[in-house]
């Protein structure tokens, strides 16, 4: 049941007009708070396995079986990989029509630190490849649902994840609340720092907190990467190979990657084209990224600067539909490119100067910063204090939601109470149930041999 129906001729420069969005009010009509707690797996209208499968036409074939491997290692990889399952799932049951720039996988382990253009570490979401005009709930369900996935994952109790997802969505409620009242500049310029993120943790915790988080963000640049990545050879510096998972590509692809940086150019501002005019090309080498991008074709290019030699990297990402396009109207951009990058600058404070796009035949392709001082958490990290760390997601969440939406909406949808709290939370655990059947789904079509798999890291 398809209720959100964003008008894709509206201006570039809002997601949904004030004047057409649904009122919270109106909106508890459609979908009442306690109804967000419902999930009825007889009414999710598609197969799990199918359309994971799905998704593999678009992608290098070769890749697919670490892509399964990935996700088939537990319920929670299974989760990170499934967007496009949980997107059919969420798209099958009515929604508020309240509409907002969708992150679209607003996981826990989808925020995390990397560095504005002034070079200031900023907590926010990190991941934009489904990013698309949709209801607000969906990512706030997604959020919650992956914080029981990964509790479980990382032995922490259900009393504890009930309590994490709570804090999570309190938090997303109360700050709502509060850009319901604040001006449209001030939402724009709100950003969680380093300084604000360790607030919501026990001194002695922050303090530990803040030291790694300084290392790291140290690391984690381009220089770093050099350090770790490459190697001399023939005087020259070059990628180092990690078969599958890095490896140099044939001249057919380096031909698309030439392609691609030229085609890129028209998408960045001169500015930044002129800075990156002062590098050349030295290596490039296919990557295998993440878990639900195992496939898309992804490139890490080195670059040298040509006075220093100074290594600079860029990473070339493969962009497909979002797995939200089949729920709401289809992105307004013609390349996915594009719209990843569009959606990345309406949800995040700040984003890295360098994001752009470019299409090569008929694939679309958008470009980053690599490792730009990014600091990401894992599981295992944040396991003890996951309910200060969902606390910090939730508020993030509601100021990206905030910069495109009507936070006003939002707010007298969620309203004062609790009831919509615990109804999303229950909602997380019934769905996180629903992850662990999917995940066993996968398992077993790769142990009867009719998923190929392959060892996924």
């Amino acid at each position: 049941m398809h209720i959100f129906e964003p008008d894709i001729a509206r201006p570039r420069t809002t997601v949904v007009a004030p004047e057409a969005q649904r009122s919270g009010k109106s909106a508890r009509k459609i979908v009442a708070r306690s109804q967000l707690a419902l999930w009825d797996e007889s009414e999710r209208g598609h197969d799990s396995l199918a359309t994971i499968l799905a998704q593999n036409a678009i992608r290098a074939q070769d890749l697919l079986p670490i892509r399964h491997g990935r996700m088939a290692a537990s319920p929670w990889t299974y989760f990170r990989g499934a967007a496009a399952v949980m997107a059919a799932d969420l798209g099958s049951a009515p929604n508020t029509g309240i509409g907002v720039q969708l992150c679209g996988d607003a996981h826990v382990l989808n925020f995390g630190l990397w560095a504005t253009p002034e070079r200031n570490l900023s907590f926010d979401l990190r991941d934009f490849d489904e990013t698309l005009p949709g209801p607000f709930e969906w990512d706030v369900k997604r959020l919650a649902a992956s914080i029981v996935v990964l509790a479980r994952e990382n032995g922490v109790s259900e009393e504890r994840a009930d309590a994490a997802t709570v804090t999570a969505v309190s938090a997303y409620r109360d700050k709502m609340h509060d850009y319901a009242s604040t001006p449209e500049i001030d939402i724009w310029y709100d950003r969680i720092d380093v300084g604000r993120l360790l607030e919501y943790f026990a001194p002695d915790t922050a303090r530990r907190a803040e030291k790694i988080i300084e290392t790291k963000a140290q690391r984690r640049t381009s220089r770093g990467a050099s350090r770790k990545l490459t190697e001399t050879v023939d005087g020259r510096r070059r990628i180092r190979e990690d078969p599958p998972f890095r490896t140099h590509v044939g001249n057919t692809q380096v031909e698309l990657v030439t392609e691609v940086v030229a085609g890129y150019s028209t998408s960045v501002p001169d500015h930044i084209w002129s800075l990156l005019s002062r590098y050349q090309a030295s290596d490039v080498v296919r990557q295998v990224v993440g878990v639900g991008s195992v496939g898309m074709r992804v490139y890490l290019a080195l670059l040298e600067e040509h006075r220093t030699g100074d290594p600079f990297f860029l990473q070339i990402k493969q962009a497909g539909s979002s797995v939200y396009e089949s729920c709401v109207e289809p992105s307004r951009y013609s390349n996915h490119g594009e719209r990843v990058v569009q959606g990345q600058r309406m949800i995040q404070s700040a984003t890295d100067m360098f994001v752009g796009w470019t299409t090569v035949g008929d694939m679309d392709f958008y470009v980053r910063q690599f490792r730009d001082m990014k600091v990401i958490p894992d599981g295992a990290t944040i396991g003890p204090y996951l309910a200060e760390f969902a606390s910090a997601c939730g508020e993030v969440l509601a100021r990206a939601h905030a910069r495109s939406g009507d936070a006003n909406a939002i707010s007298e949808y969620l309203g004062r109470s609790d009831k919509a709290v615990l109804a999303l939370s229950t909602f997380a655990r019934r769905y996180a149930d629903q992850n662990e059947r999917d995940h066993a789904q996968l398992v077993a079509a790769i142990a009867n041999g009719s998923v190929p798999s392959a060892p996924g890291w």
